[in-house]
């Protein structure tokens, strides 16, 4: 019996590369960090983008915490151990009525790290469903990795544009479907992509991107990383510090280093240097 997720569940990711739902927050808490995140939007004068989409965990002191929330470490401690490294988080944000979209893709591609065993958790700030845009998933498709195309599409979510330079047969996909407070596990090769929202509000999700330890950087510059769990006995990763307040100027002036990092890592191979 794992920490946090059954046999079974475990047994689930462990085949299809994914498992959802697990509860994180209560409806209740999951409304109120939403409405923090939009105090931060209505404070820098709009949706968090650039830098401020990347590790925000090192920005903002309550996302810190969620980083290191019990419920979700537990869970991602049953898929990968209990030597936890935080490696990257981003808000994945579809407005209302809105075009933007994620193509169908594999995380790994560009991420540089020495190997696959890494998961991200998604929470869901608000629901995410058909209405409005939800993940989706091609069970099992986590144990090959595929040749990726750029296409820094505008209106796509990710850093490149990336999608897979194959057909993707959309008959066998699955949905992940949550409600506000809930996430979603899904590892870092398996293929995955979302629609638009056409919904009248705001789909809002926060991926947590945490690996063992012993993963290294091999994609470019020194990287660094938080230690969440247990202990780092092989030392790859710059550690990160935790924030004490919110925008502390410290912590500012860090993450623009860390995030220039971060950008020759996930850029490396195009004219593109920053995000």
């Amino acid at each position: 019996m794992g920490k946090r997720l059954s046999p079974s569940a475990i047994e689930h990711y462990e085949r299809n590369g994914y498992y959802c739902p697990v509860r994180v927050l209560s409806p209740e808490e999951a409304r109120q960090y939403r409405e923090r995140l939009e105090r931060v939007e209505r404070d820098l004068g709009g949706p968090l983008r650039g830098i401020y989409r990347i590790k925000p965990h090192l920005l903002f002191a309550w996302l810190a915490d969620l980083v290191r929330h019990p419920v979700i470490l537990d869970a991602v401690e049953d898929v990968i151990g209990p030597d936890i490294l935080c490696w990257n988080a981003s808000f994945f944000t579809k407005e209302a009525r809105s075009p933007g979209f994620g193509s169908w893709h594999q995380d790994a591609t560009y991420w540089g790290l020495s190997e696959p065993d890494v998961v991200t958790a998604w929470v869901a700030f608000t629901e995410s469903t058909s209405r409005n845009g939800n993940m989706r998933v091609v069970p099992g498709s986590h144990r090959t990795p595929m040749p990726h195309v750029d296409t820094f599409d505008p209106d796509n979510l990710l850093t490149r544009g990336q999608e897979v330079a194959v057909e993707v047969d959309e008959s066998q996909a699955a949905d992940i479907l949550l409600q506000a407070g809930e996430m979603s596990l899904h590892h870092v090769l398996i293929v995955h992509g979302s629609g638009a929202n056409p919904s009248d509000d705001r789909r809002i999700g926060f991926a947590i991107r945490y690996i063992p330890t012993r993963v290294r950087q091999t994609g470019g510059p020194r990287d660094s990383a938080t230690l969440v769990r247990g202990e780092d006995a092989f030392g790859h990763f710059e550690p990160e510090p935790r924030p004490d307040a919110d925008l502390d100027p410290a912590m500012l002036a860090l993450h623009a280093e860390i995030s220039d990092r971060q950008a020759r890592i996930l850029y490396r191979g195009t004219t593109r240097t920053s995000f």
